[in-house]
């Protein structure tokens, strides 16, 4: 694998989200978990988001919209969208999440479970996410 594993803290850290779907909302809910300070930018948002701590933006992306935010997660269903935002992060020095393209990443999201103050994650680096879905699954049953 060519990723190193890293857990980092997000308490109060700014973190954007672009797209507000199903994908986008599930990594939002883990980044507001971790304690981010969240930041949606999307045309239109899933219901959910209404409910969420965080600051919506109810428009397309904007270069300047990386201002300020030390991760981003590129996670609309456009895929030349996600691309340019991929590319904006980077010459930013921004680590980005492109969610339709693991080659486009500068950093992966693990399936991950926690119990009793112990966390797991566990990655295929990008190539199988379903398979670290379902391993995920499986050490939920034995835990």
């Amino acid at each position: 694998m060519r990723h190193y594993p890293i857990y980092l803290d997000l308490k109060d850290q700014p973190v954007l989200v672009i797209g507000a779907g199903k994908v986008a909302l599930r990594k939002t809910q883990g980044l507001l978990d971790a304690g981010a300070r969240v930041t949606v930018v999307a045309p239109q948002w899933d219901a959910a988001f209404l409910k969420l701590p965080v600051r919506l933006v109810r428009r397309r992306f904007q270069g300047s919209d990386l201002a300020g935010a030390i991760l981003v997660f590129a996670a609309t269903d456009d895929r030349r969208t996600n691309h340019r935002i991929g590319i904006a992060a980077k010459a930013r020095g921004i680590l980005a999440n492109i969610a339709d393209s693991a080659d486009e990443c500068g950093f992966l999201v693990p399936a991950r479970l926690e119990r009793d103050g112990v966390q797991i994650a566990v990655s295929t680096g990008g190539v199988s996410p379903r398979l670290a879905a379902e391993m995920r699954r499986k050490l939920e049953e034995i835990l």
